[in-house]
């Protein structure tokens, strides 16, 4: 059935994809660069109070425009990066992230972003973290036998998994990134899951020979219990991860300097994601402890690639985003009392949460020549519309089923408007708990934006109080950028025509304005 959607779905898209008229010269090439778990308040360019320095996004954000209400889809991983990729609301698929040894996210029938750009010339590349699955039963053999890893005294759960023995490493691994679109891929999937080897295009690089053991890496600086039981190289070294990803990145841009195709490149970082493993050279370069580190050694790598764009002559004729799939993990609460740094400044929540520090995140868009430089915007924007604004920009028509959220934000950032086409978002991270923003207002449907816990001693320090005796939280986001007061009871019909608005667009189907809504 998959094949023959997918035969129907290529015809079909294959006639509303014929050449549009455009001006002469290459299309830009396209780089987006992806952080994970950084918060909305460390970057230097987002809260000039922040403790890690980050000089090359701070003078990427003074190349193009920096949007401060920018929004990922969810406050976990895996939702966020199939949202922005597919340009369609996580929550209309799934809710949770995609596990050890997951299965892809994507159906066969499901239009991608590099999928999208191959059809008008593009070359397209993914390096570094991956996230959204693979047919890891491919090369499963059919008489492997499951472990058991006993609880610690930090995560007392035992954990069940595979030994190296139990897959045949020789084998293609279907139903990845080269699945889904792009023509190449390096990288070890996801930093704190097995298997712990490097995969390239569809295949390891080397076939894993051991079980994990952190204990035999050089010590993690932060978070290292988030690192999954599994197939292990036995040579196998975290710390190598941003260096030689970063090579990679550095040497795809270079390589594409004299080819007639423009290029897209998908560069996603495991940083500053637990295990926390900033290299030495980059200790003490914050003042915001190893999480604040590892934020400066991502920052220095983003500076590599951004001069490889330079030293190639290619930047002139590169389009840029950067963000990130959603906020901090739960140590900013630790960070925040020991270094007096909150990684959300000024917004209330964290990763998971739907409070905004869970996915207003940051995020620049450069284009030399196109975006102007500088720029501030404050309009409602989503990861989710980068689908539909680069269509846009190489001149693509959507089918009607594809990107049904996605928003074409190219008049925006040119300067040809002011005003966002998007004029409410949807964030969900966990079944049946919802926030919506349409204009001002953000409506929480439920007691609380808390997923990943409540803490009241960060709630006092920051002057914030118990606030969950009403069944939902509605927020002036204008005047209360970091939703302390619940106005639910003030304005009752504001929580009411919000709560209707989120029920019609998850009914709907669709979001797009393309689309009759």
């Amino acid at each position: 059935m998959n094949g023959m959607k997918t035969i129907v779905w290529s015809a079909v898209f294959f006639l509303m994809l014929l050449p549009v008229p455009r001006a002469s010269g290459k299309s830009p090439n396209i780089l987006i660069i992806y952080a994970d778990d950084l918060g909305f308040g460390d970057l230097q360019c987002y809260n000039p109070d922040s403790k890690i320095p980050t000089p090359n996004l701070n003078a990427l954000a003074s190349s193009g425009m920096k949007f401060t209400d920018g929004h990922s889809s969810s406050g976990i991983c895996s939702p966020s990066r199939y949202a922005m990729l597919t340009g369609r609301y996580h929550w209309r698929k799934f809710h949770g992230i995609v596990g050890v040894f997951g299965d892809s996210a994507f159906n066969a029938e499901r239009l991608t972003i590099p999928e999208m750009l191959k059809t008008k010339g593009y070359k397209t590349a993914a390096i570094g973290k991956w996230h959204l699955g693979w047919d890891w039963k491919a090369i499963l053999k059919k008489d492997a036998a499951v472990r058991t890893q006993e609880g610690t005294s930090k995560n007392k759960k035992s954990r069940t998994f595979y030994g190296p023995e139990a897959f045949d490493w020789k084998k293609s691994i279907p139903d990845g990134p080269l699945a889904h679109g792009f023509d190449y891929y390096f990288g070890d999937t996801v930093i704190n899951f097995p298997p712990y080897c490097w995969i390239e295009n569809d295949k390891v690089v080397k076939a894993p020979d051991t079980i994990m053991d952190s204990s035999k890496w050089k010590p993690i600086k932060e978070g290292g219990w988030e690192c999954r039981p599994g197939p292990m190289c036995s040579d196998w070294d975290p710390y190598q991860n941003i260096p030689e990803t970063t090579k990679r990145g550095v040497a795809y841009i270079k390589s594409q300097a004299h080819t007639e195709e423009p290029f897209f490149l998908y560069f996603a970082y495991p940083s500053p994601h637990a295990p926390i493993i900033p290299n030495d050279t980059f200790d003490g370069k914050s003042k915001a402890g190893p999480y604040g580190d590892f934020v400066c050694e991502t920052d220095d790598s983003i500076g590599q690639l951004l001069q490889a764009l330079e030293d190639s002559g290619q930047r002139e004729n590169t389009l840029i985003i950067f963000s990130a799939d959603n906020g901090p993990e739960r140590y900013a609460y630790e960070r925040s009392k020991k270094f007096d740094h909150w990684s959300s400044d000024p917004l209330r929540g964290l990763k998971r949460d739907i409070y905004d520090g869970g996915h207003r995140v940051p995020y620049i868009i450069s284009w030399p020549g196109n975006v102007p430089e500088g720029s501030v915007c404050r309009q409602l924007v989503s990861q989710i519309d980068v689908m539909a604004t680069f269509a846009s920009i190489v001149g693509c028509e959507l089918p009607a089923d594809q990107a049904e959220d996605s928003h074409d934000l190219q008049p925006l950032i040119t300067g040809a408007t002011k005003k966002s086409p998007r004029s409410a978002h949807v964030h969900n991270t966990r079944d049946r708990e919802y926030a919506i923003r349409s204009g001002d207002w953000t409506l929480i449907d439920t007691k609380n934006g808390y997923v990943s816990g409540r803490n009241t001693e960060w709630e006092a320090k920051y002057g914030y109080t118990l606030d969950d005796s009403e069944a939902g939280q509605l927020f002036h986001i204008k005047n209360d950028d970091g939703q302390r007061t619940n106005v639910i009871n003030e304005h009752p019909e504001k929580a009411l025509q919000l709560k209707a608005l989120l029920k019609h667009i998850r009914e709907q189907g669709h979001s797009a304005p393309r689309l009759k809504f």
